[in-house]
């Protein structure tokens, strides 16, 4: 009897489990990523798994283009992940507490007594960004913008020593990308091994990662990683320059792929990485931080995980514990909007409301263009913005940029450039009073037209 019983609940489970997955309406990614693909307004990997099962994968875009040759991206490309690395640095640390080798209440003087403020600043602090180390970087040491120059953790460190703390420890909290370079260091120093072997001994042979790594130079293809790139005016996708991983280190220097992020969120939440207490620890929210990990709301849900970004490429992951599912989404071309990506995802998952953007531009006669084309100024700085038209599309260039960039028209005076953010870069004409309003991250700035 019990046996007949155990049979049917299985049956039951099999059968519940094959109708959910069903219910996941494919028809309408692929539509959505479809979208995405012929506007050119995205280049990337997506992934949804629930309770460790995929329901669905979706590639779009190229991960390497040398001319006429266009290598497509596969489920299988790798990708920088950026901030998403907080994540496994925040768990290696976490794994040194459970071992009983680090204290959350441990003060940094401990292991690097040189760092302003070391006595005071705790491991708990750094790891939720309150420990007010800045967020340093080679170019606000006056030596320019050198993303693509290798760093040495000694230089890094270096700087971060040189620097006033943006504020006293625990008194608010300020996003640190080099409070966890200080975690990564901690990690080598505890561990005794480079953070890269300790990644792979500790979270990626752990859980069988395979696609997962530390990189240590510029993006390599014969790795099958995916070189990141964005648009330029006449549709044609040109490489960014990638900033080195030397820079980025325990903060952002990992490479890895959706099913990877998944397979590490679900082993994360399934106590196969760090103790429960440590995963609440994780979790706990204060100003919007947790411990390497954050909080994303999506169709009125609460979903925990990670974003992470640089240059033109993008990483987001989110799990939602209850249901068990996550969605992961790596890019190497940001245009529209990540969240805007994952949010449509996730919506159209729970069947809610989502209607896929068009992306049509509004037509505007060349007539009306030509009355925004000059050269824009403004008394805030010595920079000049210069409006070009091309057909019946206005350019823009930049205070110091080589290249123009074209503007989307969503209103007869009113044009967008998306640069991977929910809102964008907006640029409205008043040629009445011959000028130019620049908004962006919710900032106006306003420039007159030269005469």
């Amino acid at each position: 009897m019990n046996t007949k019983i155990l049979f049917g609940t299985i049956m039951t489970l099999a059968l519940f489990t094959t109708t959910y997955a069903q219910t996941v309406d494919k028809a309408k990614l692929d539509q959505f990523f479809d979208r995405l693909a012929e506007k050119n307004k995205a280049m990337g990997s997506l992934v949804i798994v629930k309770d460790s099962k995929v329901l669905y994968t979706r590639t779009i875009g190229y991960s390497r283009i040398s001319g006429t040759e266009k290598k497509p991206l596969t489920a299988t490309s790798r990708f920088r992940i950026g901030s998403i690395t907080k994540m496994f640095t925040a768990a290696m640390i976490l794994q040194l507490v459970d071992e009983g080798k680090l204290k959350l209440t441990d003060t940094l003087d401990k292991f690097l007594p040189q760092v302003p403020n070391a006595n005071k600043i705790t491991i708990l602090q750094i790891l939720s960004h309150r420990s007010g180390i800045p967020n340093i970087g080679r170019e606000e040491n006056g030596q320019g913008n050198m993303k693509t120059t290798p760093m040495t953790k000694e230089e890094h460190l270096a700087l971060i020593v040189k620097a006033r703390p943006d504020f006293e420890p625990d008194t608010k909290s300020l996003y640190s990308n080099s409070g966890y370079f200080v975690l990564g260091i901690i990690i080598e120093k505890l561990t005794g091994k480079s953070y890269e072997a300790a990644l792979q001994e500790k979270i990626a042979t752990k859980i069988g990662l395979r696609d997962t790594y530390t990189a240590t130079g510029n993006i390599d293809v014969n790795k099958n990683e995916s070189l990141t790139y964005f648009m330029v005016p006449g549709g044609d996708w040109k490489q960014v320059p990638e900033t080195h991983p030397g820079l980025l280190f325990s903060a952002g220097a990992i490479v890895s792929t959706p099913n990877d992020l998944a397979r590490f969120i679900q082993a994360l939440f399934d106590g196969k990485i760090v103790s429960k207490e440590s995963l609440d620890q994780m979790k706990m929210m204060r100003e919007g931080e947790g411990s390497g990990m954050v909080t994303f709301e999506f169709a009125d849900k609460t979903f925990y995980g990670h974003t992470g970004g640089a240059d033109n490429y993008g990483a987001w992951v989110a799990y939602q514990p209850e249901e068990k599912l996550a969605v992961a989404y790596t890019t190497n071309a940001k245009v529209y909007p990540v969240k805007d990506i994952v949010g449509g995802v996730v919506d159209i998952y729970y069947n809610k409301p989502f209607q896929i953007p068009t992306f049509e531009s509004i037509a505007i006669s060349p007539e009306v263009l030509d009355k925004y084309i000059g050269v824009y100024t403004t008394t805030d700085a010595p920079v000049k913005f210069t409006i070009t038209r091309e057909g019946t599309t206005l350019y823009a260039q930049p205070p110091g940029a080589q290249s123009t960039v074209p503007l989307e028209a969503t209103a007869q005076d009113k044009f967008k450039i998306d640069n991977g953010t929910p809102t964008g870069i907006v640029i409205e004409f008043d040629t009445t009073k011959s000028q130019m309003t620049i908004k962006r991250d919710g900032r106006e700035r306003f420039f007159t037209k030269e005469k």
